[in-house]
Parts: structure tokens; C-alpha cells; sequence
């Protein structure tokens, strides 16, 4: 089934009543879900004008959860799981090209995962996921619903990718090529962190929260029309800045501020480049 049958099918059946849904409707969810893990199709696509929400693709993605039913999944060890039928582990096989080191690693089927993906334990790859060739995906790193990262992009240990399904049309988070996102950092609410951009170890980054770019001398944050985005290349640490209130001043508040301090240099590109030798 080509991908521009899918959509109509899988916009069409997303307007019924889940009793209304047949076994035409799980055939087509399953076509949609081998092409979600083949990467035919995609919840956001870059294109000259950039980033594309495909909103079908997440409207898909939640078709698969009217139709699942809870089951017992396939036990690991004495660990036991329960979830929609539509949306087991993914079952993956050496010819992927894909390492996922053993320890606990999970991959939920609906995900893909680019030839030279490399995935340390344990980590989670959540459904509609896109994760391309030569990423490494640390220990306790969460790729959450429906997120886009790039091209050979370092998610360091405990990074969290949030996810998004609803509502269908909200852009997903997207880390673009060859950025590199430091240990226990957190992007959120569709921000784009740019190509080559590096955030440091704990920069949370979430629509509601501005960037301060120091040598640029401007701010960035989400509008009504535009996300949040990191420019390519910028390097951004945690930071704070005063709250101008009274009170505040009095006890001595500050709030979470994250600044860009510089943009990539021979230096950070050394201290974020990715060790061939570990793939």
C-alpha cells in the first residue's frame, strides 16, 4: 500500500466512531505502521521552508490506540507487561543495522531506527519516533512519541526527548543533525534544537521558558505563530536571571534562564564530536 493510500484510508477511518471500525481499518493500521518503521512516513518532514507537521501520521498513530486492546505482552524474564495489541515492542533483526546494546533496552514497535543507530541500556524509543543513521542514544535517554532526531546526534545519558500526539496538529520536539543534547537535559513542547547546536549537561528546554543569546544580544522564544528554536551551531548552559518583583528580590529569586554563550568552534566541535571507533 503506497503512502498517499494510507493517509486517505487512515483519514477516513479516523472520522468514524470506534465501533464502527472494522477489520479493514486494523489491515490499514498495520500497513501504517510498517511504514512508520521503514521511515516511508514521518510525523514532521524538513523541506526548503522547514519543518512540515504531517498530522494524519499522529492521527494514525491514536487510530492505533482505539483499535488495540489490552493483552499480555511476551514476558521478559519475571517481568511482566500489559499494553494495546497494536502497539507491542517492535521487533527488530540484525539486518537493521541498528546496535541495541543488551540491558533493558525498549524500541516500541510503530519507531524507526536508521542503519548505524546505536542504542546503550537502558533507553526508550517511544512510538512514531524517527532516529536517523548514526545517532547514538544513551543510557536512561527517552525518544518520546513522535519525536525527529537527526543524522549522527549525540543524546546523552538521561536526555529526555518529549513526545506529542495531542493535539494532531502540534509540531513534535525535533533535534536536527549532528547536535549533540548533554546528560539530564529535557526538550520539550515541539522546541527544534538546530543542526550542530549542543546543549549542555541539564539545559531544559520547553515552549514557555526564553533563550538569551549573549553574542547575538536577543532572545528567542515561542510565538504564537513559530516554536521555539535553538539556531544551528549555538552552544547553550544552564543559567538564571533575576525576578523583578519585591518579594522575590528580598529572598533572593531567580528563575531557570538558559543562555547561548557562544556558537561551535574547533573546540566544542571537539568536545561533542562522536567517537567513530564506539560504533
Amino acid at each position: 500500500m503506497e503512502a498517499a493510500e494510507i493517509r486517505a484510508r487512515i483519514e477516513a477511518l479516523s472520522a468514524l466512531p470506534v465501533e464502527a471500525l472494522g477489520d479493514d481499518a486494523r489491515s490499514t493500521f498495520e500497513a501504517f505502521r510498517t511504514a512508520l518503521e521503514t521511515g516511508v512516513v514521518r510525523a514532521a518532514e524538513p523541506g526548503p521552508e522547514g519543518w512540515t507537521v504531517n498530522a494524519w501520521v499522529k492521527a494514525g498513530v491514536l487510530l492505533g490506540f482505539r483499535l488495540g486492546r489490552v493483552v499480555e505482552m511476551p514476558p521478559a524474564g519475571a517481568l511482566r507487561f500489559f499494553d494495546k495489541d497494536t502497539w507491542p515492542p517492535r521487533e527488530m533483526t540484525l539486518g537493521h543495522a541498528v546496535r541495541i546494546v543488551p540491558g533493558g533496552t525498549a524500541v516500541r514497535a510503530g519507531a524507526y531506527l536508521a542503519p548505524g543507530v546505536v542504542v546503550m541500556p537502558p533507553a526508550y524509543v517511544n512510538v512514531g519516533a524517527w532516529v536517523g543513521e548514526g545517532t547514538l542514544v544513551d543510557s536512561h535517554a527517552l525518544v518520546g512519541s513522535c519525536a525527529q532526531i537527526g543524522r549522527r546526534v549525540h543524546l546523552s545519558a538521561a536526555a529526555q526527548i518529549g513526545g506529542v500526539l495531542e493535539p494532531v496538529g502540534a509540531l513534535p520536539v525535533i533535534v536536527e543533525d549532528e547536535a549533540f543534547v548533554g546528560g539530564n537535559s529535557g526538550v520539550y513542547e515541539g522546541t527544534i534544537v538546530g543542526r550542530r547546536a549542543v546543549l549542555a549537561a541539564g539545559v531544559i528546554l520547553t515552549g514557555s521558558v526564553p533563550v538569551y543569546d549573549l553574542p547575538r544580544k536577543t532572545t528567542h522564544r515561542r510565538t504564537a505563530g513559530s516554536p521555539l528554536r535553538i539556531p544551528e551551531g549555538a552552544v547553550v548552559v544552564p543559567g538564571s536571571r533575576r525576578i523583578d518583583d519585591p518579594f522575590a528580590e528580598r529572598l533572593g529569586l531567580s528563575l531557570s534562564a538558559p543562555i547561548i554563550v557562544k556558537y561551535r568552534d574547533l573546540r566544542s566541535d571537539a568536545a561533542a564530536a562522536l567517537e567513530d571507533a564506539l560504533r
